[in-house]
């Protein structure tokens, strides 16, 4: 029976409903969990030593294809073995960490799907900018320890300052929820009303965190990760991640029957999708004009 193994950098609860939507694209691939295929889940919670234990573990039982839910996780993957990987949030193009010649033509140990990251902010922002037409200061809540997402909150950075904000860079070294209410204190204390919070494995293990502190300073939380804005924050914006998972069943299905992860090219997200909780608005005093009402995919009461 081919071994698939799910390993998140985040916590299990932030990649819950990620693997459930893996689970689910395997299904509708003819697969049953625990009969025709094996499906191992492993999360580290932010902590790379006991995800690199976890890769040993796995790459001695072994498994057949790792299925990577960030680009952290793909490079600690691929650093360790040639076993395929599938990864989800890779850079839309080839970059320094090698894992993909190119799109079209991977070339090695991994495949996946681009979700774009920061080359949706402007769309952010410019939402942002109709939410909160009077903010000026615009906190950027990133990961600064792994270089894709300190690139990232730099680009996030130039979107904002390109559509009239003052920006505060808010970067996180570690998991401790006491650095996100040091970062966020500072971005009140500098009149700042509104963050964006980059995704990746330590923001979205310090979600709650976040979202609990973001409310008590009456900070507005702009989103990339859906799970943000059903917890409490003002608005997500960007590609269906659940959807991308499930489709993600298709490559690892592809790979286990033979064909080679390099061969698959790396695909585009096509679906995106924007919401908005509307009691998080209330809360903040925040009006949100029809215009966006009418457009937004998922309003929440």
């Amino acid at each position: 029976m081919p071994v698939v193994c799910f390993l998140g950098l985040a916590s299990e609860p932030a990649d819950r409903p990620l693997l459930a939507a893996l689970k689910q694209g395997l299904v509708e691939r003819g697969h049953v969990v625990g009969q025709t295929i094996a499906l191992e889940a492993r999360h580290a919670a932010g902590d790379l030593h006991l995800a690199a234990r976890f890769i040993d573990e796995m790459v001695q039982r072994p498994v057949d294809v790792f299925v990577a839910p960030g680009p952290a996780a793909a490079r600690t993957i691929h650093r360790a073995t040639n076993i395929p990987i599938v990864a989800l949030g890779l850079p839309p193009v080839a970059d320094d960490q090698r894992l993909f010649a190119s799109l079209a033509k991977p070339g090695g140990s991994v495949t996946g799907f681009s979700y774009f990251g920061e080359a949706l902010s402007a769309k952010r922002i410019e939402v942002l900018r109709e939410l909160l037409p009077r903010s000026v200061v615009l906190g950027i809540l990133h990961n600064v320890a792994d270089p894709v997402f300190r690139a990232w909150g730099e680009q996030t950075e130039t979107a904002a300052r390109k559509q009239g904000f003052e920006t505060v860079r808010l970067g996180l070294g570690t998991n401790t929820p006491g650095e996100v209410a040091e970062h966020l204190q500072a971005l009140r204390s500098r009149g700042g009303d509104a963050v964006i919070v980059i995704t990746d494995f330590l923001t979205v293990s310090l979600k709650d965190q976040i979202l609990r502190t973001a409310a008590a300073l009456r900070i507005a939380v702009i989103s990339e990760w859906p799970t943000f804005v059903e917890a409490g924050a003002l608005m997500f914006y960007g590609a269906d991640i659940p959807e991308l998972f499930r489709q993600a069943a298709g490559y690892v299905d592809r790979i286990i029957r033979g064909e080679r992860a390099g061969d698959l090219p790396i695909q585009l997200a096509t679906k995106f999708r924007m919401s908005i909780n509307l009691k998080t608005a209330r809360a903040l005093d925040i009006s949100v004009p029809l215009s966006l009402l009418v457009s937004t995919d998922e309003v929440l009461e």
